[in-house]
């Protein structure tokens, strides 16, 4: 009874306080007429009180987010099914599905009846312009009568998990000399060497040399498919990211920090859909560890970035003794054999030593500088100036044998990754 008495809506309490009053009055003025109004309209809030709280029908809900991790600016849908699985009709329903603001807001609706054993479908759009890990739900319910007098709440457990991962720039095909850890084309003649017989076909992908295709598959697949040569030893890489505070600027989605997340995830992606086995490191250590299948790494590393949060850390230690044994561990190569992609925010002449002294092996080693903004480098005017310690940081780590990149946001990534591949750079790549 208490539950049902703070369900009373605005109009409810009225009639009960305009009832009271009028009994009252009747009461002092021996006015009968007046009473039986009064008491009229006291009972009828207190019968529709009643009716609501024993209402009896059970309703199961469900829901489906299409898709469940997309990237920032994308849309996911979300399908509601809302069923009366009881053997009375239901009365009036508003239903709300709680949605975090930054998706949207909430999402109501107004169903007027479900009949017994039915069901009502409902659905609604939902975006983020900030990446993150966001709850749907749980789905809200809110019985009414029909005269809008009562209005009770009830709330179901279920809910679900929207990742809205960086925004994803596609990147050219450029292949990376030093990448391939036991490969090369020496390996690949010596297995293509054996014979056909020795070659397992796989689905062709854009970059593939079309004197790989294996005519025989593609007549038997009915798509062009190209010969996989067998390796020994697969290729393995490290993506590193900065994530120090002090090593980035400016707030929001146009901070550079947001732009080497989104630089970070770009080339995690398209290293993995390569075929490359990958793992992700930042300044505190070892994040993610290579994983066999690509599906699943590329999955866990977006949704690691979609959570990436500014550390509170002031040195690289940790980090660049990951990036030491960067081949050591995984993909089966000598140590230092492997390719590692670090992107970094503004680095110090001292921290760029530190960054250079970790570079062991023969393999390719690609620094992602993310510079720019106020008062870091890019003036009002436009020009392409570098100020002097990131002009400082990069001709250290040229100088150690580091191919540099320098960006101002993850859209410049596309241009300036095509010069990722060259060897014998000397000179650092201005995205802008």
């Amino acid at each position: 009874m208490r539950r049902a008495l703070a369900g009373l809506t605005t109009r409810g309490r009225s009639f009960v306080a305009a009832g009271a009053t009028a009994i009252v009055c009747a009461v002092v003025l021996g006015e009968r007429d007046l009473l039986r109004a009064g008491v009229l309209v006291l009972v009828l809030p207190l019968l529709c009180m009643l009716a609501v709280s024993r209402t009896r029908y059970r309703l199961a809900c469900a829901r489906r987010l299409d898709p469940a991790r997309l990237p920032v600016g994308h849309e996911a849908r979300v399908d509601l099914r809302l069923e009366n699985v009881s053997r009375l009709p239901s009365g009036l329903l508003m239903v709300e599905d709680r949605v975090p603001y930054a998706l949207g807001g909430r999402a109501r609706f107004v169903l007027e009846r479900i009949e017994p054993h039915g069901s009502r479908r409902l659905g609604y759009r939902i975006r983020s312009d900030v990446r993150g890990r966001y709850r749907v739900g749980p789905l809200t319910v809110r019985l009414a009568d029909p005269f809008g007098m009562v209005e009770l709440v009830r709330s179901f457990s279920l809910s679900d998990t929207l990742t809205v991962t960086p925004a994803i720039v596609p990147l050219p095909h450029s292949r990376l000399s030093g990448a391939w850890t036991g490969g090369g084309d020496s390996v690949a003649r010596a297995v293509s060497a054996a014979g056909e017989d020795d070659a397992a076909p796989r689905e062709y992908r854009h970059g593939d040399d079309l004197r790989r295709v294996h005519w025989r598959s593609t007549a038997r697949h009915g798509e062009l498919m190209v010969r996989r040569e067998e390796q020994h030893f697969q290729s393995s890489g490290t993506l590193f990211l900065d994530t120090r505070r002090a090593a980035h600027w400016g707030e929001g989605t146009s901070g550079s920090f947001e732009q080497a997340v989104s630089a970070t995830a770009s080339i995690g992606v398209h290293l993995v859909r390569t075929g490359m086995s990958l793992r992700y490191v930042t300044d505190a250590g070892e994040a993610l560890p290579a994983a066999r299948s690509e599906g699943a790494f590329e999955g866990l590393l977006l949704d690691a970035l979609a959570v990436a949060r500014r550390s509170k850390g002031g040195t690289l230690a940790a980090g660049l003794a990951a990036l030491r044994g960067a081949s050591g561990g995984h993909g089966g190569g000598r140590e230092g054999d492997g390719l590692v992609v670090a992107v970094f925010g503004t680095l110090s002449a001292e921290e760029a030593r530190s960054v250079a002294a970790a570079r062991r092996g023969a393999g390719t080693r690609v620094a992602v500088l993310v510079e720019g903004g106020p008062g870091r480098g890019a003036p009002a005017g436009g020009a392409e100036t570098a100020e002097p310690g990131a002009g400082t940081a990069a001709e250290l780590l040229l100088a150690a044998g580091w191919r540099v990149l320098s960006v101002r946001s993850a859209a410049d990534l596309a241009h300036a990754w095509t010069t990722a591949g060259k060897a014998g750079e000397d000179f650092v790549r201005d995205g802008s």
